[in-house]
């Protein structure tokens, strides 16, 4: 009973979805303790492992001072595809939780995608104006990544208009939004890790991945493996669950990368700078150190000379 007023409180003050309790309550009555007790601490780590990814994901781009060996396209389709997630998940009613990390998601790929390219507000239409940085313009990477998603594009389109045919002809829909949202959201689901693939294209070309925001992909992939056993026990979407192990391939093949591409000192890393330029400064803290101390050691020594000197004066006149 006191669960039950507990919910319905919740839900009066809009902190909870209608229909959230229920799924609360039968994953209570239906989950063995054991596994339940195991469900709500790691769903604790899942939050922490979320507000570290985006800690570290929004320190990565603050610090970044060039886009170099980064796949900005990628930024533009990231952002629309969690758009896209995030519209199929209110129209589904899902979780609170899973509406909450996603919502936070949409707004730092927009974020991101200042910080890569140059954003200026117009005061007519279109309004805003997105032109590259001088550091990506005519560079290497954007050149393997306009190709890269050039001919994504070509296998990419007709997947997304055959699975809106079928989702059309085979499917149930509330309406042609529903339609609309539901079809996009399954092919983002289905073969949105396709669109992965222009920056494991520019790794492969650079033979490097020492410019990904490592510590990022690291925690995203720690709460994708903690999202694999929620999708067994919290209701969403199948395409929702579909989407959690597509990116556990995702992730598994920048690790074979990482493992294949050794460190190349030479190469810049994810704040923009090289494993040389972290030598060089070293060198010049130990150069200017070893100044001072020269420094510090000839005026101790022009000051004993002088006292010397004051000495055999003093000796003198005695």
């Amino acid at each position: 009973v006191q669960m039950d007023q507990s919910f319905s409180m919740q839900e009066s003050w809009g902190t909870a979805a209608e229909g959230e309790s229920d799924d609360l309550k039968r994953i209570v009555a239906d989950t063995n303790p054991y596994f339940l007790g195991l469900t709500m601490g790691v769903s604790t780590l899942h939050m922490v492992f979320d507000f570290l990814a985006f800690k570290n994901d929004i320190s990565f781009w603050k610090n970044r001072k060039t886009v170099e060996g980064l796949s900005v396209r990628t930024l533009f389709v990231g952002f629309f595809m969690q758009l896209i997630i995030l519209l199929y998940l209110f129209d589904n009613d899902t979780s609170w939780m899973i509406l909450g990390s996603a919502s936070i998601g949409i707004v730092i790929e927009a974020w991101k995608i200042t910080k890569a390219t140059v954003v200026r507000v117009k005061p007519s239409f279109p309004f805003i104006s997105i032109t590259d940085r001088v550091s990506y313009q005519g560079s290497a990477t954007k050149a393997y990544d306009q190709y890269a998603m050039t001919y994504l594009s070509y296998i990419l389109f007709p997947m997304i208009g055959g699975f809106s045919i079928y989702s059309l002809a085979t499917g149930t829909h509330r309406s042609w939004y529903s339609w609309a949202i539901s079809s996009l959201a399954g092919a983002v689901s289905l073969f949105g890790f396709i669109l992965m693939t222009p920056q494991l294209f520019i790794n492969y070309k650079l033979k490097s991945v020492a410019h990904l925001p490592w510590r990022v992909f690291t925690y995203k992939a720690l709460n994708t493996f903690i999202d694999d056993m929620f999708a067994f026990i919290i209701k969403q979407p199948t395409i929702h669950r579909l989407s959690c192990f597509r990116d556990d391939i995702i992730f598994f093949i920048f690790l074979y990368q990482r493992y294949i591409y050794r460190t190349d000192y030479s190469r810049i890393n994810e704040f923009g700078v090289s494993g040389d330029d972290y030598r060089k400064r070293d060198e010049e803290v130990a150069a200017k150190a070893a100044g001072s101390e020269g420094v510090v050691q000839l005026v101790t020594e022009e000051a004993h000379e002088e006292g010397a000197d004051e000495q055999a004066d003093h000796d003198k006149l005695d």
